[in-house]
Formats: C-alpha cells, structure tokens, sequence
C-alpha cells in the first residue's frame, strides 16, 4: 500500500470518509493521476507536476483540496478559500454531504489545464 493511501485510511472519522469520497472522485476523473506522499499528506501529480492536495485538519474540523495552480483559477473563485495564506486556495469539507461534485470536478478539470502555468501569477 502507498504511504498515502495508508495515511488516508488511519485517519479517524468523518476524515478518513471524506479523504476516500475525494480520492475517488479525482482518480475516476483524472486516472493518470498519481497520488504521492509528500509534505506529510496526499498529494496529487498529473503528467509528473502537482496538481493538488489533501489536507486535513483535525484541530479546525475539515478537509481541504488544495490547487497548487490557485493564483491562475478563474472558476468558483467564490467558494475557494485563501485565508490566512498568499497563494493556495482550496476547498473545505466537513462532511462528505459538504462536497458539491459539480464544483469540485469543475475546479479539477481547470487546474488540470492550468497545470503548466506554475505555482505563481507573475502578470
């Protein structure tokens, strides 16, 4: 079993639903997707350049699916959460019912086409 894969199954719950409610939502819709372990959580490369994350935070109550190409993300910009940080942007779950998939896929399937442009915006 993968790091990752063993990281998401200790996790306690409603964590653990959550993370493997998106893992199959991302390795469905991105099957190339190769899930790594680094920086101590799932981490998400397509084509060998990350695409996105999962990050739980048990002490705040949520999940998050962070796009490492947020600062180029035109789509739900609304719904993507920046606090407290100067580039990531992500979606929060705290519970499974929480996932809109139409939004999460949505979100997805622009950082997949992104994924070129880089951590940064520099215009």
């Amino acid at each position: 079993m993968k790091p990752a894969e063993e990281y998401i199954l200790k996790q306690p719950e409603p964590y653990k639903s959550i993370l493997l409610h998106l893992q199959i939502l991302i390795e469905s819709s991105f099957p190339n997707a190769d899930l790594q372990f680094k920086w101590k959580i799932p981490f998400y490369y397509l084509d060998d350049k990350p695409f996105c994350y999962l990050n739980p935070s048990k002490k705040k109550g949520y999940v998050d699916v962070a796009f490492w190409v947020s600062a180029h993300l035109t789509k739900y910009n609304e719904l993507l959460i920046s606090e407290n940080r100067k580039v990531v942007k992500s979606l929060r779950y705290r519970s499974i019912d929480d996932i809109n998939e139409e939004v999460l896929l949505t979100v997805l399937e622009e950082a997949h086409q992104l994924k070129d442009k880089g951590f940064y915006n520099r215009n």
